[in-house]
């Protein structure tokens, strides 16, 4: 149970909040979740889990633009091998 001076009571703490004593229960379950000493999931979680899964989407951009960058300067550089400067040049038929 949370810590609370000795002799208080939930029915007591209930009154002094206004609320009634069952609504103390799932308020002080949540709080040991939180602070860990019990198991279930913390209120900070989803904003952990939404912060996670923006950073997850973001590194997923940045790594398709290099793997788009890594074929771009791969085909650059294979057509810049043994040729001349005037054979570099791309032909489009039109």
């Amino acid at each position: 149970m949370r810590a609370r001076e000795a002799g208080v009571t939930l029915a007591q703490i209930a009154k002094d909040f206004g609320v009634h004593e069952m609504m103390l229960h799932p308020w002080i379950r949540q709080a040991g979740i939180d602070d860990g000493s019990r198991p279930g999931r913390s209120r900070e979680e989803p904003t952990e889990m939404r912060d996670a899964r923006k950073r997850i989407r973001l590194l997923e951009q940045e790594n398709e633009v290099l793997r788009r960058a890594a074929v771009y300067l791969s085909r650059a550089n294979l057509r810049g091998k043994g040729s001349s400067p005037a054979s570099g040049r791309c032909l489009h038929r039109s």
